[in-house]
């Protein structure tokens, strides 16, 4: 099972993908996009960078940053740092009080199969595939999936050509 905390985790990686060659991104902001209670935000992003996959940039501008390519970087990757990618079952790795059916257990092949296939899962999808599938949700309802420095840029550009438009009274 997926804890909360590597939840938060995954979503906090996303949104450095997501921001990706713009320059660090502040806590506050990362809460924000991703809905992450800010306080547990730096122990996630410290764990992160000791794993060597953010790093944190310091000053006015600064914030963090991924050190890795969304392209190479996987749900299972942080999912490791995180949680520890295990078994549907405390059982299969040995953890927790010893199984009185250790053994002899029918179930312990499904187990395993279980948690192979979790971690296939985990390992064959990049922070880039879901960017992605992000796009593709997002784009269909009208939102922009585009870096948050491009919608701004539009932003500016609609709000300029519209206040041309009033100043000449002609629609572009």
């Amino acid at each position: 099972m997926i804890t909360q905390k590597c939840q938060y985790a995954l979503r906090s990686v996303f949104e450095l993908a997501r921001c990706s060659g713009h320059g660090p991104v502040k806590i506050s902001d990362i809460a924000k996009a991703q809905a992450i209670p800010a306080q547990f935000l730096e122990t996630i992003l410290n764990q992160l960078k000791q794993a060597g996959i953010v790093e944190s940039r310091r000053g006015v501008r600064g914030g963090y940053v991924l050190t890795v390519s969304p392209a190479r970087l996987t749900a299972g990757d942080i999912i490791r740092q995180i949680d520890g990618l295990g078994t549907p079952v405390k059982c299969v790795v040995g953890g927790g009080e010893e199984c009185p059916m250790r053994g002899g257990c029918a179930f312990m092949e499904m187990w395993n199969e279980a948690g192979d296939a979790l971690s296939k899962v985990f390992d064959g999808t990049t922070f880039q595939d879901l960017l992605d599938k992000q796009a593709k949700i997002s784009s269909p309802k009208g939102r922009s999936s585009a870096s948050p420095e491009r919608r701004e840029s539009r932003s500016r550009a609609s709000s300029s050509s519209s206040s041309d438009q009033q100043a000449s009274g002609f629609a572009i």
